[in-house]
């Protein structure tokens, strides 16, 4: 709730104007009765039509007074609530955006994108109800009671003893069900990751016909949401029912004793008219209060899970280190790195290599390669070891202009739903001319130019709009219009042909020869003109040399080698 408070800090001037008149306002709902047990009991029996119409008029003032105020001030509360939650959906977005890896994968995606929109819905309404309710129902069960008093001692006692067990009830439910707000969030957690699921997976799903299978999944997830909802939901219902049931047992209470009284003439009927007024605003008040504690129990554990990502701590800062005077461009150190810090993913990793030089990467399926890259970009921090560029360490060179170095094809990467143009520009501002350049060296321009509307074709979410080798030229060609300084290529041409992937690989070393590249591959042909290899299995390095001193020195390699070309082991 603490960190809410701080985007609530710039709107109090104007939250605190809002209960000004909402103030004003209930104090007219509570006149009312008064005047109206005034007007039976003192004015009517005068037969003075004037004063009738006098008072008459001012209940209408005062009718008039709390509408306008209300309104105004329920307005006001809107805006307060919408501007507070907009500013901190933006600062949550933000935050998200800057995690590292190891802290967006502790939190989860699924569990991220559930706190940006179903949290951050549930602080929105607990803003606005407070605001709305806040001020309202605590005056105008505090001045119910007051003027109950004023009116009526007696009968007033008997409503004040129902308080202390209408408070507990609500303290009770309330107590009980914020952790079963939390709860409910986890599982809508788990439904958002299923969901994801599917909807990544949903060619696969339909290839493989287990359409009924995931719905059986989705079945499951689905119920364990609502069990926990309607759980929840239960116990804060009980509320209502509850609060109503003493209210109306005091209610019952007080017709009795007051018809007792006015039969023994010790009180009047139109206070007893103006009494069960007040009590049936008290009534409302006590439920309004019992619907703000449902909805703080649902906002105050959705501010607890948002506060948890805004007050992550920064795992990635900068590490000051001394520059080291070398000749190498990229250094790997005697690299060790786990992922969930029980088993090595990388062991003992070292290479250097120079400006402009190649070096190509070949494993097995979870032997390590795009790890590599990982640490490189410095998306995680190694265990033990160094990382260098240039000399510097990648933990004393700032996010923003590290990242500027590079220029990379995730295995896995994305396009969004915008225009070839865009995906390409990505935000830097690119002129259509080197959006072109980088397509041609992509070997992109020949595809592209047989669209019907070229550069500016829409591409659908993911790009499922374009074959497997178009998207991936697409993406090489993004990563090649930055002019990186390191070019890092993970898997990005296990779609292409092989002429075209040699195309690819020309125009990179003849345009590119000053970058220095990475290339994470699975078939020996997309990296064996690289200056440098490297064999990885297991984390471990296993080989590392050129072309041909592998097929002579790695068995692993060279078995590589002649199971995708063939023939002589040292064919080209």
């Amino acid at each position: 709730m603490k960190t809410v408070f701080q985007y609530l800090k710039p709107y109090l001037p104007r939250m605190t104007v809002g209960l000004v008149i909402k103030f004003i306002g209930t104090m007219m709902d509570l006149l009312l009765p008064w005047i109206l047990s005034y007007m039976i009991d003192d004015v009517v029996p005068l037969r003075n039509k004037a004063l009738i119409f006098l008072w008459g008029g001012a209940m209408l003032i005062c009718s008039v007074v709390a509408l306008l105020g209300n309104i105004i001030a329920n307005r006001m509360a809107s805006r307060v609530a919408q501007r507070t939650t907009q500013k901190l959906r933006h600062a949550l977005f933000e935050k998200i955006a800057y995690l590292s890896c190891q802290q967006v994968d502790a939190f989860s995606i699924p569990s991220l994108e559930s706190r940006l929109t179903t949290d951050t819905y549930n602080i929105h309404q607990m803003i606005g109800m407070m605001q709305r309710l806040g001020i309202r129902a605590p005056i105008l069960l505090l001045g119910g009671i007051i003027m109950t008093l004023t009116l009526e001692p007696y009968l007033a006692l008997v409503l004040i003893a129902m308080l202390p067990l209408m408070a507990f009830t609500i303290y009770a439910i309330s107590k009980k069900g914020i952790p079963l707000y939390t709860r409910l969030q986890q599982g809508i957690d788990m439904m958002v990751r299923t969901v994801r699921e599917n909807i990544s997976g949903i060619r696969v799903i339909k290839a493989l016909s287990k359409t009924e299978y995931e719905k059986e999944r989705f079945d499951g997830v689905n119920a364990e949401v609502v069990a926990r909802e309607t759980k929840s939901g239960i116990t804060m219902a009980l509320s209502n029912p509850l609060m109503n049931l003493l209210l109306n047992l005091g209610l019952v209470l007080v017709i009795v004793v007051g018809a007792f009284r006015v039969n023994a003439g010790l009180t009047q009927p139109g206070k007893i008219i103006a009494f069960l007024t007040y009590f049936t605003i008290i009534l409302n008040a006590l439920l309004s209060i019992s619907r703000m504690f449902m909805m703080y129990s649902k906002g105050s554990a959705s501010a607890a899970r948002i506060s948890e990502v805004l007050t992550a701590k920064e795992d990635m800062a900068l590490r000051e280190k001394n520059r080291k005077e070398q000749d190498f461009h990229v250094v790997f150190d005697h690299v060790f790195f786990s992922y969930r810090k029980k088993k090595d993913n990388l062991t003992d990793i070292s290479f250097r290599l120079k400006k402009g030089e190649t070096l190509g990467i070949i494993g097995g399926t979870g032997s390590g390669k795009s790890t590599i890259a990982a640490l490189l970009m410095r998306l995680y921090d190694p265990d033990s070891g160094e990382i260098l560029i240039s000399g510097r360490p990648v933990s004393a060179i700032p996010q923003e202009e590290l990242h500027t170095m590079f220029g990379v094809v995730f295995q896995h990467d994305f396009l969004m739903a915008d225009t070839i143009a865009a995906n390409i520009s990505f935000g830097r501002n690119l002129s259509m001319q080197e959006i072109q350049t980088a397509c041609r060296q992509a070997q992109a321009k020949e595809f592209i130019e047989e669209l019907p509307e070229k550069y500016e074709h829409m591409l659908t979410a993911k790009g499922t709009n374009l074959s497997g080798g178009q998207k991936q030229r697409v993406l090489v060609a993004r990563a090649l219009a930055g002019k990186p300084q390191i070019l890092i290529l993970d898997d990005s041409s296990s779609a292409l042909d092989y002429r075209t992937d040699a195309l690819l690989r020309r125009a990179v070393n003849e345009e590119f020869q000053k970058t220095t590249t990475i290339i994470i591959a699975q078939r020996i042909s997309s990296i064996r003109h690289a200056d440098h290899i490297l064999v990885l299995e297991n984390g471990c390095e296993i080989g590392y040399g050129t072309h041909e001193e592998l097929m002579r020195q790695c068995e692993l390699y060279r078995e590589i080698s002649i199971s995708q070309m063939g023939g002589d082991e040292f064919a080209c």
